[in-house]
This record gives C-alpha cells, structure tokens and sequence, in this order.
C-alpha cells in the first residue's frame, strides 16, 4: 500500500501562522465578491473545506445568518479560532464522505490542487449540492513563470525566478500538487454534470514587505528542506527572505482561477 502523499504546508508547522496571515490579506477580497456574486446567502447551508484560518468560513457565517449554516472542515483545524460563529470539523476530504449535507454552496480554496485525488473529489463535492447548489474552486495556476515585475538587481530577479522555477517543478509535485489543476477545474465541473460553469482569474502586485511578496518568505520557511534538496543553498534561501522585505521589489501573485459551477435546480 502506497504511503499517502504530505502536504507541502503543514499546519502543524510553527511558520504556518505566516501563510495564515499572509493568504486572506491576498485573496478574501477577490473570494468575497466572488461569493457574493451568487445572490443572497441568507438563511444558506454552506460547507467552507480547507478553512485554514477561517476568515471565509467567519464571512459566510454573516452571510448566511442564524437561520443558515456554516461548517468548516480541515485536516488540521488548529488554527481556526475558539468558540467562532459556525461548526467545526475535522475532515480528510480524500479519505471520507463529504460531510452531510446537502449544501446550497460548498467553497473550497488552495484545497484541491494539492490532493492527487483531485477529480474524484470535485465529483464528490458537486454531488454533495443541493438542487440549484453552486460549488466555487479557488486555486493558483502556479505553472505561469515571470512573477517578478521589478527588482533591485537582476540577479535578485534571477533568484526569485530560481524559487518559481523550482516550486512548480520540483517541491509542489513531491507533495501531490498540480499547478495545472486551476486551468483543467471548469472541464472537470461540466463532466460532473455541473451548469453556468464560470471562471475569473485574478493577480495583482505586491511590493517587498507586503503579503504577496511575503508569501514566499512563508514558503520558504516552511518547505526550506524541499528546497534545498531541489537545489537551492542556505545563502539563496537566506538572500531571499531578505529580498522579500525589500520595497524595491515587486511581484505579481500567482493567477488565481475560482471557477463556480451549480447543480441544475430540481
């Protein structure tokens, strides 16, 4: 039997309070009017899967209000906070059933592209809808290169290149993870039978100091041995944690895809 793969971040990891703090300051602008965009939650089931540190799962309980409900699940749910306004769960969702439902909406952010059971777990989710149910998929298509849009050097610009380059090929696919996956998510949503399959992909700049730029930082101190086996040395990785405070750096963030598709109404 084959020993499941590991997640590259694991939660667990002391440095993984950064990546908390840097991923909603990066995306909960951009998810929120995505959900949004599905009309008036009030009174909604909704299933928020890998919810991290729970500022989505935080927004779709206001959103839903006391007649709705929210559950967040994650593998690992330690940093979600004591006594929040919603239901929590400890959930694999490659080794169990989607929690019961049905659900009216079921987000699922930088969840599925790091699970090698991916498609199988899309069907299961888009199964998982209510009549009318929308599902929405976040996720970064990492395969696109040339993230640095200025640099104090061009061997800084080298180094980022470097981290990019190694990151895609080398330590996300050790963990399971397919930078393809964000642009294959709208074809996998129709073959499970899903409709008004829609997709908008989002990326912005973030200078050295900010939390796009210090992202990688994060990254970088949670994945450091991932690295250095892939190639990179101490001094690089050292070099670049410094880099990513430096305001005359400035990076775009990988392009995120959410793509939402609904189950047809009964």
């Amino acid at each position: 039997m084959e020993t499941p793969l590991s997640y590259a971040f694991d939660n667990d990891d002391p440095e993984a309070a950064a990546r908390h703090g840097q991923l909603p300051a990066i995306l909960d602008e951009f998810t929120i009017s995505r959900l949004s965009s599905l009309g008036d939650l009030t009174g909604r089931r909704c299933l928020e899967t890998g919810a991290g540190g729970g500022s989505i799962a935080d927004w779709l309980a206001l959103a839903a209000g006391p007649a709705g409900r929210v559950l967040a699940t994650d593998v690992n749910t330690r940093h979600l906070p004591p006594s929040p306004p919603y239901d929590v769960l400890v959930h694999d969702l490659e080794q169990e059933p989607v929690p019961d439902g049905p659900w009216d909406v079921i987000h699922a952010r930088l969840v599925l592209a790091h699970l090698p059971g991916r498609e199988a777990v899309l069907r299961g989710l888009a199964a998982a809808l209510a009549p009318g149910g929308a599902l929405v998929v976040e996720d970064f298509a990492s395969v696109f290169r040339r993230l640095v849009l200025a640099a104090p050097t061009p061997q800084a610009a080298e180094l980022v290149d470097l981290y990019h380059e190694l990151l895609v090929e080398r330590v996300l696919p050790a963990h399971g993870n397919d930078p393809t996956w964000a642009g294959r998510v709208p074809a996998a949503m129709l073959e499970a039978g899903l409709t008004d399959v829609d997709t908008v992909i989002h990326a912005r700049s973030w200078r050295g100091g900010t939390a796009g730029a210090l992202l990688i930082g994060a990254n970088i101190a949670q994945a450091r041995e991932d690295f250095l086996a892939a190639g990179m040395t101490q001094a690089q990785l050292d070099e670049l944690g410094r880099l990513v405070a430096d305001p005359r750096l400035m990076v775009r963030d990988h392009f995120t895809y959410s793509t939402i598709g609904r189950r047809l109404p009964a």
